[in-house]
């Protein structure tokens, strides 16, 4: 197709919609390592998880041979509502940076949660509610996968209890009124109301909490109250499986205006959006049929890709999750408290952990203040407002364009807008009145990260 018949939007129709999931794990040579009893040091199996997970979920966490997954018609007539998302390519973003690469986003910010999160939150509730559970507990970071999740549970009728990041939760009030306006009961993390928070808050007094510390509080209550499982917005093989009709989309997108992208590019905290995006062109590399450069970007204030460890660890600050071997900075790591909260978790998703340990991507760690630069020279010439999160994918694409201005290279560069920053105002603030700083941990901090690093026997 012509240079000049590629429109600013690529829309698919409803019925070129993705009817399936797709199983990114199936077409892995290297499957990700087991994830392990923190007790036995053995592989978990099902009927271990069932007591955490919804046996659906359970089922698709395990498998590592079924190619795809039909999505049920139910979560098909409710994607319906905001999906397909559009493939935008950001041609006044282009025209600012004088480059020859064509920058493309897949835009997932079109829905009431602002986020991708949507995607796995109608998923996990839609199976909770298959089983006839009561409700759903879950962390939250930035808010938007709360928010998506009391979203989707107010449409199935469940009861949504969502543990909040205690700085997300002061910095982003507004975002926690629309988890109470769906429905859901939010408290911020690490709280007094679970054993695990307070001793969490008896060894860090005045912390501002984490990822880690919330998820434990989370599982915490779904395992004490009968009726009740917990859910989780990223890192777990289950929600990259949900996550993958973003890079479906993309790639049947690309296909209707005959366009190939040659770089990919999303951003990083548990794995969920970059997982998603990459599944299918990922899939493409893995089986020799095609080759692209995929970047994973994370901040450099939580850089668990680019100066973590590659190893057995809990999931949770509570030491209370199984054992998933990722990329990790220790379970114990508090990152400081940055804007980007959805990408404030101390480990990766085992899938992409195995991916980058393999060789096939690569990672950069970027500091806060150039991601704000990047997503307000974004903002002025795409005219949507990012996330802080998906900032960080805007701020290696540029580069990345930038790097094509200096070779002359007619790159096709896609990079994941995840959502929108409308909720993150306070973050825009800080940065507009100059009073951002930029953190990046000490080898020390890492160090006392890795030193609580479990010992597995024969898994180190």
């Amino acid at each position: 197709m012509s240079e000049n018949k590629i429109p600013y939007k690529v829309y698919l129709a409803e019925n070129e919609m993705p009817t399936a999931w797709y199983n990114l794990r199936a077409d892995m040579k290297n499957k990700p390592a087991p994830l392990l009893n923190p007790g036995t040091g053995l592989p978990l199996k099902a009927e271990e998880l069932t007591p955490i997970f919804c046996e659906e979920l359970v089922q698709q966490e395990l498998d590592e041979d079924t190619k795809f997954y039909p999505i049920p018609q139910e979560i098909q007539d409710f994607y319906k509502m905001y999906r397909p998302s559009p493939l935008v390519r950001a041609y006044c973003l282009e025209k600012a940076l004088d480059t020859p690469a064509k920058i493309y986003y897949k835009f997932e910010g079109n829905n009431t949660s602002g986020s991708h999160k949507l995607n796995s939150a109608i998923a996990q509730a839609y199976y909770a509610k298959n089983q006839g559970l009561k409700g759903v507990t879950t962390e939250t970071g930035a808010g938007q996968w709360g928010t998506a999740l009391s979203m989707a549970c107010a449409y199935l009728g469940l009861d949504c209890k969502v543990f909040m990041v205690k700085v997300s939760y002061e910095q982003k009030p507004f975002r926690r009124e629309v988890m109470r306006t769906y429905g859901a009961s939010v408290t911020p993390s690490p709280s007094t109301e679970t054993e695990v928070g307070r001793r969490i808050l008896e060894a860090h007094p005045g912390t501002t909490g984490s990822l880690g510390c919330a998820i434990s509080e989370a599982v915490e209550v779904a395992v004490k109250n009968p009726g009740y499982r917990y859910v989780l917005g990223s890192v777990l093989n289950q929600v990259l499986l949900h996550q993958s009709i973003i890079g479906l989309e993309a790639r049947t997108a690309f296909d209707k205006i005959g366009v190939k992208p040659d770089v990919i590019i999303g951003c990083a905290g548990g794995g969920s959006n970059l997982g998603g995006l990459i599944a299918p062109f990922m899939g493409e590399k893995l089986r020799g049929e095609a080759d692209y450069q995929i970047i994973a970007v994370e901040p450099a204030s939580c850089p668990s890709f680019t100066r973590g460890k590659y190893a057995y660890d809990f999931c949770d600050t509570g030491m209370i999750c199984p054992l998933a071997k990722m990329y990790t900075l220790g379970s114990s790591f508090i990152p400081s408290p940055n804007h980007a909260g959805g990408l404030r978790f101390h480990g990766m998703s085992p899938v992409l952990s195995q991916l980058y340990h393999d060789g096939l991507m690569e990672a950069r760690a970027v500091e806060q203040t150039s991601v704000f630069e990047a997503a307000e020279r974004f903002a002025r010439t795409e005219g949507i407002l990012p996330a802080p999160e998906s900032s960080h994918a805007i701020k290696v694409a540029i580069d990345e364009a930038l790097k094509c201005k200096e070779t002359g290279e007619e790159k096709t560069i896609l990079f994941g807008l995840t959502g929108t920053g409308y909720f993150d105002l306070v973050a825009y603030q800080k940065f507009n009145d100059g009073e951002m700083s930029d953190y990046i941990p000490t080898d020390e901090d890492l160090a006392r990260g890795f030193a609580g690093l479990p010992k597995v026997p024969g898994m180190e």
